[in-house]
């Protein structure tokens, strides 16, 4: 797609590959938070607070990054690498979840905010409930585009998210929880898309 090689090749990644580089990161801080004797309820509570964190940055980077409109040409090359790509090459297995390259600078910069905020032993527990979000991010939306999800629960993730993607409406900016969509009002039109908008991938 790229005529460059360096941007071709990164533009591309593996759907295995944020799963195989951050569970054992979230392993071992989650490790070292029962280390740290916080307790089941702690670890829960921080558990829940770095998924929310994950949540409200999976809304913002959605809706006001990713979908940024440049008027310059270098910018709206580089917003539609980051995900605009995306949005023509629906289907295309190796764009659908985020590239190490931006996933590992962004989780840096996220557990450094935290561990300033809450100190170096709650920041080991929030920033594993950080990661889960992410991960449950990634694997919800590869398996909007390519998994049938049989679950009541699933057809309604897919059809939140191919709503986005096929209707043309500025809206449903959440991928893994529509969470932030109702907080904010923006759901759009929650009447259900006609069967042969749900069916595509």
């Amino acid at each position: 797609m790229f005529e460059t090689p360096l941007i071709e090749r990164f533009s591309r990644v593996h759907p295995a590959a944020p799963f195989a580089f951050w569970i054992p990161i979230l392993l071992y801080f989650l490790a070292e938070a029962i280390g740290a004797g916080l307790g089941v309820a702690g670890i829960a509570g921080s558990l829940v607070i770095g998924a929310l964190i994950w949540s409200i940055t999976e809304y913002t980077l959605h809706r006001f990054v990713f979908h940024r409109l440049s008027g310059s040409f270098a910018g709206r090359r580089f917003f539609f690498v980051l995900h605009g790509v995306h949005h023509d090459f629906p289907t295309d297995r190796s764009r659908l979840v985020m590239p190490l390259g931006v996933s590992i600078p962004m989780g840096l910069i996220i557990y450094i905010a935290v561990r300033l905020i809450a100190g170096p032993i709650w920041a080991a527990p929030i920033f594993v409930g950080f990661g889960i979000g992410y991960l449950s991010y990634d694997g919800i939306h590869y398996a909007t585009h390519h998994f049938r999800m049989p679950s009541r629960l699933g057809r309604w993730l897919k059809r939140y998210h191919m709503v986005h993607h096929h209707t043309g409406e500025n809206a449903r900016w959440g991928v893994s929880s529509p969470l932030w969509d109702w907080v904010f009002g923006t759901m759009g039109d929650t009447k259900k898309p006609s069967t042969a908008v749900v069916g595509q991938s």
